[in-house]
């Protein structure tokens, strides 16, 4: 699968539990672009994505306008950033790769533990498929570094072990990710995020194909 591709897969991360930084006018922005971001992710043609990720990369930049303290909206932007880099795709998405990247930095500054430690997953995801340098700055040590810790604060969610399950695959540990995988698909279902659980579960169900076909 195309690496920017990846990277566009990258944000599904759980609500519940998790917006305790914002009031009830805020929470429910914040479902709201996580529900729409699902909609872009899952039920929009390709030729489509980039337009539409524009259009909620703004959205979410405006969220960060009004909540500039609130990691949950600096994480979201970083999502769909990154989200609209996977869509376009190509050497000239770097520059949003960079800026998602320095969302979730900004979330980590404000709350580390944020959205069950989505900030971690989510950057990890970038240094795991942006290009190395000098081209950029991908480093899958570093992931690894961040993986471990979004998994030691949300062990048991669907994202955090997926996207474990994907950086243990690209090291070449396939019955490790392969473990990682089928516990990813026993993760509880998250209120409001219906359509991105069904989706990311189709992820972990295509990535479980190429695992099983490296092992035979």
């Amino acid at each position: 699968m195309n690496n920017w591709k990846v990277v566009a897969m990258v944000a599904l991360f759980g609500l519940h539990n998790a917006a305790w930084a914002l009031d009830e006018a805020g929470s429910q922005r914040l479902l709201s672009i996580q529900q729409r971001w699902a909609e872009v992710q899952y039920n929009t043609p390709e030729k489509q994505k980039v337009a539409e990720f524009e259009k909620l990369a703004e959205q979410t930049q405006a969220f960060t306008a009004d909540q500039p303290d609130a990691a949950e909206a600096w994480i979201w932007n970083g999502i769909v950033v990154s989200s609209w880099a996977g869509a376009q795709g190509g050497l000239g998405a770097l520059g949003k790769a960079k800026q998602s990247k320095a969302s979730l930095e900004k979330a980590l500054t404000l709350d580390a533990n944020a959205l069950q430690g989505s900030a971690y997953t989510s950057l990890a995801a970038l240094y795991d498929r942006v290009p190395g340098w000098p081209i950029g700055f991908g480093d899958s040590a570093q992931a690894q570094t961040l993986l471990e810790k979004a998994l030691a604060l949300n062990p048991n969610g669907i994202d955090s072990l997926y996207f474990w399950g994907d950086h243990l695959y690209r090291e070449g540990h396939y019955s490790d990710a392969k473990t990682a995988l089928l516990k990813a698909k026993l993760a509880a279902p998250r209120p409001g995020r219906e359509l991105a659980d069904e989706g990311r579960r189709r992820d972990i169900d295509a990535l479980l194909k190429d695992v099983e076909h490296t092992l035979n």
